[in-house]
């Protein structure tokens, strides 16, 4: 007897289809086979516990069960429950007429219970282009597959229930008029209730008008940013207000940073989602003791990186130089191409990272370096400063579009009970810079704002007038700066006049560009 169930495997953050063929024999053996990890392998003994104690007497057949194809490797305990129903189904206890029709997965408890799996949303929608009627899944993954119209998403408890769902039997037994119902998910709901986040807002910082200023060009441009300054400036609070300013996430972008946190197992642990669909932007902020591969992804068996669980929204590095040179280093590449390719012996994935970066550092060691203020002296040596500051590269600095120094509150601006301008009001400005930018890359599928332009697309949008590029020039040559400076000064410009409503850049909008540009940078490395 041969019996084919239909589950999928994720591979990257997308997923493929896997058909588990299974041929039972009269007999005791079962033999697995279709390149199975180990959690995969070791399925047999959670399935023989689990149908044991819910009395499914499926162990009197030989089974061998093939996973197809047989290239791509099969990992994790997702699969224990499409094998279960196959060998159910090979007892001739689970019915045959729907098994074409489903998509399944899920990982058994001993009990028979199902636990929640890794990759929901892409097996959904990839259940979707391959044409079945649904999906069967563990109840605890239900919501974050039914975001995918146009299929039917069953979110089980047990083993028990799946056996009544395909043999067509009642949900309950004494409630036989009772069926089983696809999950709904209320897509427009979701982002109407939680589209910002609800408790940062930039009403709560006192002063920093400057700093508070290249926030709002960065969030406007999609703009990476640094700010350089003491201890308690604010750096850190003023940072993680900036996802309350920045635009909602379209469908588009929170199915896909949705699916990047699905594969990555993190959908029903993160704030902004009910378990379901990721309707807020991310915000990413790993400690200084990270290893690149932990930022950027990978390991034996890639997982995706923070820098691809800030896609779609914000990475802040705190504490800037305390990260290892070499995990800074890595940043480079994602930060011109907005992916990264993570290559290994046994695969090659690519995860998207289109991120706004966001640091934060101290000006030397001690923090004071610059502050007049005598309670707070400097105590480092200049040869300590120049170490501490030449742990970030020039050219990763060189990557970050607006460079700007935060000075100390002071005391009347703290003790100040008027709050300052509200993160509702920072939004509409950004948001109507942000309409603008729509409007001008309508026609690209890739760029999206400002910061994303290529080379030629600054030469048509950032054109400059005559006395704006001698502006330009005398900058450039005065402060040193490289070709990719160049762009970018004239992106965080383009970003400034948007702002603004202006159709061209004008000279007030090119000297605050440069300004984002003019940091001392006598201490950092080349």
């Amino acid at each position: 007897m041969l019996i084919k169930i239909y589950s999928a495997a994720p591979v990257g953050i997308e997923a493929v289809p896997v058909t588990i063929e299974v041929h039972a024999v009269p007999g005791f053996d079962f033999t697995l086979v279709g390149l199975p990890d180990n959690a995969v392998k070791e399925s047999h003994e959670r399935i023989v516990a689990a149908l044991t104690v819910n009395n499914y007497d499926a162990m009197r057949r030989a089974f061998t069960i093939n996973m197809a194809p047989a290239d791509i490797k099969k990992e994790g305990a997702s699969f224990d429950l499409p094998l279960a129903v196959g060998m159910l189904a090979g007892s001739e206890i689970v019915k045959t007429q729907e098994l074409d029709n489903y998509l399944i997965l899920g990982e058994l408890s001993l009990d028979g219970s199902l636990q929640p799996i890794r990759g929901a949303l892409p097996i959904a929608l990839c259940a979707r282009k391959e044409g079945f009627k649904g999906i069967i899944l563990p109840e605890a993954n239900a919501d974050e597959a039914a975001v995918v119209d146009g299929i039917e998403v069953y979110g089980l408890k047990d083993i028990n229930e799946v056996v009544r769902f395909l043999n067509g039997e009642p949900f309950d037994d004494l409630n036989p008029d009772k069926k089983f119902e696809p999950a709904y998910v209320d897509i427009q709901a979701l982002f109407d209730e939680k589209a910002f986040p609800s408790d940062s807002d930039f009403a709560d910082v006192r002063g920093q008008y400057k700093v508070r200023r290249a926030v709002e060009i960065a969030a406007a441009g999609g703009h990476n940013m640094i700010m350089v300054g003491p201890p308690g400036a604010g750096k850190s609070m003023i940072a993680k207000r900036i996802p309350s300013i920045l635009p909602p996430l379209t469908l588009e972008e929170a199915l896909e940073t949705t699916k990047i946190h699905s594969v990555a197992g993190l959908t029903n642990k993160r704030k902004g989602t009910s378990g379901s669909l990721i309707v807020q932007r991310p915000f990413r902020s790993p400690h200084h003791t990270i290893t690149d591969v932990a930022l950027v992804g990978g390991g034996s068996n890639p997982h995706p990186g923070e820098i691809s669980l800030a896609h779609n929204g914000v990475l802040f590095l705190d504490e800037l130089p305390e990260y290892k040179r070499s995990v800074l280093e890595v940043l480079r590449q994602p930060l011109e191409d907005r992916h990264i390719t993570v290559s290994r012996a046994k695969d090659t994935v690519d995860y998207p990272a289109s991120f706004m970066l966001v640091a934060a550092m101290n000006p030397c060691p001690c923090g004071h370096y610059g502050e007049n203020n005598p309670a707070h002296p400097c105590t480092c040596t200049p040869a300590q400063i120049h170490r501490y500051m030449s742990k970030i590269s020039g050219p990763l600095l060189d990557r970050i579009d607006i460079q700007c120094e935060i000075e100390a509150v002071p005391y009347e601006q703290l003790r100040d009970s008027q709050p300052g301008e509200s993160s509702a009001v920072m939004r509409e400005r950004v948001l109507k810079a942000r309409a603008i930018q729509n409007d001008r890359f309508k026609h690209s599928k890739l760029v999206h704002c400002n910061a994303m332009m290529t080379s030629k697309m600054v030469r048509q949008y950032c054109a400059l007038d005559a006395e704006c590029d001698k502006m330009l020039e005398f900058a450039m040559t005065k402060l040193g700066l490289s070709a990719r400076a160049y762009d970018r000064i004239l992106k965080v410009a383009r970003t400034i006049a948007d702002i603004e409503g202006a159709h061209d850049i004008q000279k007030n909008h090119l000297l605050e560009a440069i300004s984002y540009r003019s940091l001392d940078r006598s201490n950092w490395a080349g």
